[in-house]
């Protein structure tokens, strides 16, 4: 079953029969026995809530919608992605663990496994995902994981999902995988990953009002992860709320559509851009590197998501656009995606500021790259045009193709 029709089926009914959830605005919770109360807190009693950072009906709710549309066991909501991530990679870890990452991830992640694990004797190596041999070869006696993004952030390389669980199985490894770009599009659980990550505040929310994340794993992996004796989910306390647990789910709902929309509309563009001669990359172009592995291990019928990138060669330049664009009201400068409008913004100064410059240049990380995270534009055709015509204001396209 897709992960959309999962999605579809899915079925909370509220308090008094309403067709939403009813919202658990409470941080604790009784019990009409002691013993029922020991029970709960050791995680042995089912259908219990003892207190809110462990657990409540609403954030329950939201878990179990994640882990249907991921295809897993189980699924813990956190206050943020990075509180996703972070509990992920402190839980597995230990003083002398190695780490073998991709290269072009988001910016707090590099800056989080690079600059703040080192302070835990934990070190990692992070190499080219799209290089399968540089991928074993950086494996050591003291790996503990390889870590990935299904689509990179914000070069859009695509991982081999199949083939790097085939590495990481070979080598007794757990493959932990950031889905937040092509969520529904891709099933890295499927695909043999054990661990699927998200920040629910991009595509899944989609209104930009809300922060959150959500690993999605085994029953087996969450329970040890909400353990209150050594889980790194529950002990550095990343929760989330309640009432932004009802708003999520809510919005959840209407992702297959959204995402749909995303999708075309980014294709649109991704084609028109490249027509143009403009230095564009986007996972649905057949000129992109990662095209036939993505079209491979993607979900039928829903596209190739939201983001692209182009490449304005200075930041200059990319600045320009930016601000003409905004000011044409084609989108907002600004961090972050999975909006209704379109959002842009240079990463090499913005989400992933925290690479190094050189680094970012071995990485073919330009400061004149924009991402676009392309909204739902209802006639994407007007908007192209509009795109079009403020490149061509500033001198941005040095050869134009009339498009039929």
């Amino acid at each position: 079953m897709k992960s959309a029709d999962k999605i579809q089926d899915l079925q909370f009914f509220g308090e008094f029969g309403g067709v939403n959830p009813s919202i658990s605005d409470s941080a604790t919770f009784t019990f009409m026995a002691a013993k029922t109360m020991a029970d709960t807190f050791e995680g042995n009693t089912e259908g219990c809530y003892l207190y809110s950072r462990h657990t409540s009906p609403s954030t329950q709710h939201l878990s179990q919608a994640l882990a249907a549309m991921e295809g897993s066991e189980a699924a813990h909501v956190t206050g943020s992605g990075m509180g996703a991530i972070t509990s992920v990679i402190m839980h597995l870890c230990k003083a002398g663990s190695h780490i073998v990452s991709s290269r072009t991830i988001y910016g707090g992640t590099y800056a989080f496994l690079k600059n703040f694990m080192p302070r835990y004797e934990v070190n990692t190596d992070f190499v080219d995902i799209t290089d399968l041999k540089q991928v074993e070869a950086s494996i050591n006696e003291n790996t503990t994981m390889i870590y990935c993004e299904a689509v990179s952030n914000p070069l859009l390389e695509v991982a081999d999902l199949k083939a790097l669980a085939e590495i990481a199985k070979k080598h007794n490894l757990p493959l932990i995988v950031d889905n937040t770009f092509t969520p529904i599009i891709v099933n890295p659980l499927e695909l043999g990953a054990t661990v699927c990550i998200h920040s629910l505040t991009k595509f899944i929310n989609g209104t930009n009002d809300a922060v959150g994340g959500v690993i999605c794993a085994s029953q087996e992996f969450i329970n040890d992860i909400k353990s209150v004796n050594d889980g790194a989910a529950m002990l550095y306390g990343p929760v989330m709320d309640s009432l932004r647990a009802s708003s999520i789910l809510k919005n959840l709902r209407t992702l297959p559509i959204r995402i749909d929309k995303h999708s075309d509309n980014a294709m649109y563009l991704a084609q028109g851009f490249e027509k143009l001669g403009l230095s564009v990359a986007y996972p649905g172009l057949e000129s992109h590197p990662g095209h036939t592995v993505m079209t491979d291990q993607k979900n039928d019928g829903l596209g190739y998501g939201g983001l692209i990138t182009v490449d304005f060669g200075t930041l200059e330049m990319a600045n320009k656009a930016m601000e003409l664009m905004q000011e044409r009201n084609l989108g907002y400068l600004a961090v972050s995606l999975g909006f209704y409008k379109t959002l842009f913004s240079a990463s090499g100064s913005s989400t992933s500021s925290e690479i190094p410059m050189d680094e970012q240049t071995e990485m073919g990380l330009s400061d004149g790259l924009v991402r676009f995270s392309i909204g739902l534009d209802a006639d994407i055709d007007r908007t192209f045009k509009a795109m079009k015509n403020c490149f061509e204001e500033l001198g941005v396209l040095k050869s134009l193709v009339t498009l039929e």
